[in-house]
């Protein structure tokens, strides 16, 4: 996705932990990616009037309560193989067609509620995923109905598929390519962090963002399918990759704050310090 102002307020603020963040350092981050100082402050007030941030005195801004939940569940990637399960060959299915696709804004928040969970499209209006995540299918219920799934959708547990249906369900991943899409960020992010202290650091702070993004978004939206489906050993080796990464990216983007103003009162941490 391209970088604007509201994405890059959005996607540092999601990086802060709950911390606020400084409108001077948003300004700030900015300049990396050519955005204006006027952008950030208008960002910031059509971000403010959507609910998605809030203030958090002076001068300082925090997630709104319509960004929350969101900022929650992509934040859940680090933690969430600890969550999988072994797999019985049971699936959850979603029924939807009954709810109609005419409000658009609802039709939104439920295919991403959807996507978000790994679930895809086996009919018109019918979801699925392998039920190998979550410790009760109750479990997977709050997640989807939190993310924006209507109450009304069916969530039921399904098995004893014929084998030629197993085939088609299988299919509608495509294991070989994401195991394949572990192994290749695996390797570029390895790749970048050996040669990241030789960039300068506006490079090394704008680089480590954008490729973090990218890594992020990939471990986020994962569908944590199990095996056979797809390789769990090099799913586990890029999560592990992208913790360190981000970490890394923190300490270079803390860097490059820290020495783009004068020593701030002990008293209080800056927003920057807090960007991990």
């Amino acid at each position: 996705m391209k970088i604007n102002a509201k994405s890059l307020i959005l996607e540092l603020l999601m990086a802060n932990d709950g911390e606020p963040l400084l409108a001077r350092d948003a300004i700030a981050a900015s300049t990396l990616f050519g955005i204006s100082e006027n952008s950030v402050r208008v960002a910031l007030a059509r971000l403010s009037a959507e609910a998605l941030v809030e203030g958090a005195g002076r001068g300082s801004y925090r997630l709104g309560p319509m960004a929350l939940q969101l900022s929650s569940e992509l934040a859940a990637w680090r933690g969430m193989e600890r969550r999988m399960r072994p797999w019985s060959g049971a699936y959850l299915m979603v029924a939807c067609a009954a709810l109609g696709r005419v409000d658009r804004s609802a039709l939104q928040r439920r295919e991403r509620a959807l996507h978000m969970l790994g679930f895809v499209e086996l009919e018109k209006g019918l979801y699925l995923r392998p039920d190998n995540i979550e410790a009760d299918i109750d479990g997977v219920r709050q997640r989807l109905h939190k993310l924006g799934l209507e109450p009304e959708a069916l969530l039921f547990r399904a098995d004893q598929f014929g084998a030629e249906q197993e085939r088609r369900i299988h299919a509608l991943w495509d294991g070989a390519a994401l195991s394949a899409a572990y192994a290749r960020l695996e390797t570029q992010l390895e790749e970048w962090r050996q040669r990241a202290a030789e960039l300068e650091p506006e490079t090394a702070a704008r680089e480590a963002f954008l490729l973090g993004r990218q890594a992020i978004r990939q471990a986020a939206f994962d569908p944590l399918l199990p095996e056979p489906l797809v390789d769990a050993a090099a799913r586990a080796r890029f999560f592990a990759c992208v913790q360190r990464f981000v970490e890394h990216g923190h300490q270079i983007w803390r860097g490059l704050f820290d020495g783009s103003r004068p020593s701030p009162n002990p008293a209080h941490r800056p927003a920057a310090d807090r960007l991990h």
